[in-house]
């Protein structure tokens, strides 16, 4: 849990009620500090002070819900030690907080708030390891790349088609380490809306990792698989506008196909592990190869 108050006296008390209970809480004084601590903390709630004093607290609370740094599902609440106005509460719940509470709740009514978001927010992540999509990106989590691996090789299987899956890696311009590690979340969002818009309707498109994409391909043999891989790694590279302050992508790519899935039969989960092999053996040649077919 990451509170977010400048008020020591509070602070201390929030933490000697919560870390009782089970959370862990990272305290920070100021907006700015908040802001900065997020994407190195990925808390699952955020309380935060209505009224901070370096920032607008409703305007940061509509920043953090639109970051990729903070999971779509994860609780903001707003606190205030004043008397809240009915305006106050619709321009915080519209920036997006869960709630608007007062600390002069009594402590139980205030625990059991903040109980029951944090309780309904990793409920849904426990839901969210067995859904097929992710919500927030729309693209295929890895338990849907597996289902729908099983289901692509077992169909080419019975039409004696090929069947292909290339892996890709997006990676930024030079640029220094710490700036290109902030940038990487919004570089992944902008190469996910890429790939799901200008990707053929056939291909099933999903997250590896933090900038790393599969695309399992139907009816693509290996020359075909090359041929995606150099499009998309084009696309990625080419597409504008790119977001504001965000340098040219660089792409590297790996694939694995079969020409003949019942002649040469490929497991469901080795195809996606060997593009996946593919994808880091060329990361590792540095200045070399940009796409690499898997080789055992």
């Amino acid at each position: 849990m990451l509170l977010g108050n400048a008020d020591t006296s509070l602070t201390r008390a929030l933490g000697s009620m919560l870390e009782p209970l089970g959370y862990r809480v990272v305290a920070v004084s100021s907006g700015r500090e908040l802001s900065n601590r997020v994407a190195g903390l990925g808390p699952d709630v955020i309380l935060m002070d209505a009224n901070l004093r370096d920032v607008d607290s409703v305007s940061l609370c509509r920043t953090l819900r639109g970051s990729s740094a903070v999971p779509w599902n994860a609780p903001i609440i707003m606190l205030t030690s004043a008397p809240a106005t009915r305006q106050q509460r619709l321009a915080a719940l519209a920036a997006g907080a869960w709630d608007y509470l007062s600390v002069s709740l009594n402590r139980e009514e205030l625990l059991l708030k903040l109980d029951v978001m944090a309780r309904l927010k990793l409920e849904m992540d426990r839901t969210l390891e067995d859904s097929a999509v992710d919500p927030a990106s729309g693209l295929y989590t890895m338990r849907g790349l597996e289902r729908r691996a099983r289901e692509l090789t077992s169909e080419a299987f019975r039409r004696h088609a090929p069947v292909a899956c290339v892996a890709l890696a997006i990676d930024l311009e030079p640029v220094a380490k710490a700036s290109a590690a902030a940038r990487l979340p919004v570089a992944a969002r902008y190469a996910a809306e890429i790939l799901q818009t200008r990707g053929r309707a056939s291909d099933v498109i999903g997250g590896l990792g933090q900038g790393e994409f599969a695309v399992l391909a139907p009816a693509t043999p290996p020359e075909g698989a090359v041929r995606m891989a150099q499009r998309l790694s084009q696309m990625l590279e080419t597409a504008g506008p790119r977001p504001v302050g965000l340098p040219r992508l660089r792409v590297r790519a790996g694939y694995e196909a079969v020409a003949d899935q019942h002649a040469t039969p490929i497991e469901p989960a080795s195809l996606l592990e060997h593009a996946s092999t593919a994808l880091h053996q060329a990361s590792a040649t540095g200045a070399g190869e940009r796409i690499r077919a898997y080789r055992t």
